[in-house]
Formats: C-alpha cells, sequence, structure tokens
C-alpha cells in the first residue's frame, strides 16, 4: 500500500511524467503519486496511470554516502539479471537528466503483490505450517540468486573479486566512522575483533545485501518478485547470509530488539535464525567454520546502516519521525555484537 508522498520527498510531476511522454507510449494524463513506506534509503514512489502502474526509483535528499544511490546500476543490475532470475522487476527506463526530478532516476513495472513488514496485514493469517513455508521460500530465492552465474548475467564486473570480506569489514568500518554521533558507542571492540578473526572468501556470487521480507513481494507462500537492488554487488555468500538475519528477528529475543523488528519472522512456525542457517548450508553445502563472524558482521552492518540514516536526521537532513530513535537501537545492537562474541563455542 501507498500513502500521500511526503512534503520533503515530493517531487515536479508534471516534469516526470513530460520525461515518461517521451520514453514510452503513455496518455497524456498526469498520473496520480503515492509514496511506498519505508524510504530509509532510495525512495520509492507509485505512478498511476489509467491503464497502467509505473514505480519510480529515486535517492534520497541530503547527505549522501559516496558509493550509494546510483541509479545507473542498480538499473543495470537489474536489467541484466531479468533473464536469468526471473523474480526481478523489469526495469523501464533510465533518465540521468538532472533537470527533471534533480538526480537521476529509474522506472520499473509493478510487481503485484503483498509486501510484508513489521506485521501481517490485517485480512492475512498464517498457520505455524504456512509461517514455515513462507520463510523458507524467502531463503530459497536467496540460494536461487547466490546460483546465478555471473559472467552468464553479464555481471562478472560488477564486483572487485576476491578479498571480499576483507574489504566489507574494511568499508563499514569506516562508514561508522564518518557517520558517527556523539551519542552512539563507537563499536571498537567489534570492529577489532571482525578485523582480528575475519575469514577467507567462501565464493564470490551475485549477493543482494538488503534481503528482507519487505523487500519480497508474495502470491500466497511464493515469492514472486524481489525489490530493492541498491546494494547488489559480487560477494561472499554467507556474508549475504549474515547481513539478512540481522533482521530475523525472533519471538525470544529480547525487548529491544523486538522493537525494532520489522518483518513477522517472530510468528510461529517461522524458521529460527538457526534454522535459516542450516537450512542454507543443507541446499548449499557451504559451511562457515565459525558463524558467529558473520552473525557478528551482519549486527555491525545493520548498525551502520541505521547510523547513516540517522546522521541524517540528527543533522536536520531529514525529518521523518521514524528515524528519531534510531541512536537506542544501535547501542544495543553494539551490546548484541559483544555478547556473541563472548558466548562460548
Amino acid at each position: 500500500m501507498t500513502g500521500p508522498v511526503r512534503a520533503e520527498d515530493a517531487f515536479d510531476v508534471a516534469a516526470v511524467h513530460a520525461w515518461i511522454r517521451s520514453t514510452m507510449d503513455i496518455p497524456d494524463v498526469e498520473p496520480e503519486v503515492g509514496q511506498f513506506p519505508g524510504g530509509a534509503s532510495n525512495l520509492t514512489y507509485l505512478l498511476s496511470y489509467p491503464d497502467r502502474e509505473l514505480v519510480l526509483r529515486r535517492p534520497p535528499v541530503g547527505r549522501k554516502a559516496a558509493s550509494a544511490h546510483d541509479m545507473r546500476r542498480e538499473f543495470r543490475v537489474q536489467r541484466a539479471l531479468k533473464p536469468v532470475y526471473p523474480y526481478v522487476p523489469e526495469v523501464l527506463g533510465l533518465c540521468e537528466d538532472h533537470s527533471v526530478l534533480g538526480s537521476d532516476f529509474y522506472l520499473m513495472e509493478r510487481v503485484h503483490g503483498t509486501i510484508l513488514r513489521g506485521d501481517l496485514p490485517p485480512d492475512m493469517s498464517l498457520t505455524p505450517a504456512q509461517a514455515r513455508e513462507l520463510s523458507t521460500a524467502l531463503v530459497d530465492r536467496l540460494i536461487d540468486l547466490h546460483r546465478v552465474d555471473p559472467g552468464a548475467a553479464g555481471l562478472a564486473d560488477l564486483g572487485k573479486g576476491a578479498g571480499y570480506v576483507a574489504r566489507q569489514v574494511r568499508g563499514w568500518t569506516r562508514r561508522f566512522a564518518a557517520a558517527r554521533t556523539d551519542n552512539v558507542p563507537d563499536f571498537a571492540a567489534v570492529t577489532d575483533w571482525l578485523a582480528a578473526v575475519q575469514p577467507d572468501d567462501v565464493a564470490t556470487v551475485v549477493v543482494h545485501n538488503d534481503w528482507r521480507f519487505d523487500n519480497a513481494v508474495l502470491r500466497g507462500p511464493a515469492v514472486v518478485g524481489v525489490l530493492d537492488w541498491e546494494m547488489a554487488t559480487l560477494g561472499d555468500p554467507l556474508m549475504d547470509l549474515g547481513a539478512a538475519l540481522a533482521y530475523w528477528v525472533q519471538v525470544d529475543d529480547d525487548a529491544i530488539f523486538r522493537r525494532a523488528r520489522r518483518q513477522p519472522t517472530h510468528l510461529p512456525g517461522m524458521l529460527t535464525r538457526a534454522e535459516v542457517v542450516a537450512h542454507y548450508v543443507e541446499r548449499t553445502g557451504s559451511r562457515p567454520t565459525d558463524w558467529a563472524f558473520y552473525e557478528v558482521f551482519g549486527l555491525f552492518r545493520l548498525a551502520v546502516i541505521m547510523q547513516q540514516i540517522y546522521y541524517r536526521y540528527h543533522h536536520g537532513h531529514t525529518h521523518n519521525p521514524a528515524y528519531r530513535d534510531f541512536w537506542t537501537v544501535i547501542g544495543h545492537l553494539d551490546r548484541r555484537c559483544r555478547e556473541v562474541i563472548a558466548a562460548p563455542r
């Protein structure tokens, strides 16, 4: 479901409509525009024409990480993956003329279905068996992505090759330092540990890097679409899985982590984090020597993402109240990382 466009995220609809008319056959009637919820990073809008619905993706306003919000890259990844990974939406056009909207943006077809966020929609219910089937399907679609041949998809140059784990540890450590505010921990113990125990890459595959239920479009228990490819690259599949499980809040997690839940992974029947890892290992044969590294990396990476968003709120670049208390969750993630590091194994 979409809502009204937030004032700070509004754009010149007439200019965008004129550009669309110049690139495809669309009636000369300006679309109704709604904004999809979320939008903590790139922003997503629904453009409703009388006989067609288009989705527009654009960067946010304000401070941006140097390598983030690359619309051309996001467009290219989806166009290349579509023939070999059918869950990618069909992309329709990329605009690099900043006089239209103030930044690059692209259009894609809307994939109809249900997107799960914090809780199930009021008209939806899941038995434990259905919840297990659905959570397993989400993990299976990640496995399918990791089995894509990057060369066959024309994406062999998407990443930098071997050394992904080390680059990720260094890169996310730098990003946190650049975005840190004075009300969050320094994560020094966490980053020192990650640097000291990091393993070699287990493989180089296409990784999504933002794998969650709210980036999946469902029809019943089936995943029919996967959205938000802005962070996709070539990398280590276990790092992708670890990043995904940082969002996988369980019913037995502590109260602070449960309050930060963004997907209904707490429901009876949903795979636990341990069961997700076991299922992934069983189907792929990729066995981590120490899963704690990937778990801590995922939690730290989530903390950095939240901190980059919170930095924008802290400095007045956005006024979205959803970001106001991110700093408290970031502090909690530091504690969780240190608990995993200290746990016997």
